[in-house]
């Protein structure tokens, strides 16, 4: 892994929301954008966002249904999230 992308993963992770985020997707399998946004008591704009990010740097992955996202771990999640997985 070069050290450019290590940076970018770990930055994206910096966040204590977007940590959140990941740890309840561990824990719960798979959330709709609407149950992550009432659990962190953020407003949908700001959930999408983080989630955007996380999905972007290739810790998440969504699935359309409807007119609801939802969102769980990527499969093939960086290696990054692998190694930190187990601090929460």
């Amino acid at each position: 892994m070069r050290v450019i992308d290590l940076e970018r993963q770990l930055k994206v992770l910096a966040n204590r929301r977007r940590l959140s985020i990941v740890s309840m997707l561990r824990r719960r399998k798979e959330m709709g954008v609407g149950a992550i946004a009432d659990v962190l008591r953020l407003s949908l704009t700001a959930t999408s966002r983080h989630l955007s990010m996380l999905e972007r740097a290739g810790f998440l992955e969504k699935e359309q249904r409807s007119l609801q996202v939802y969102y769980r771990i990527a499969e093939s999640s960086p290696d990054t999230y692998k190694a930190l997985s187990t601090l929460f």
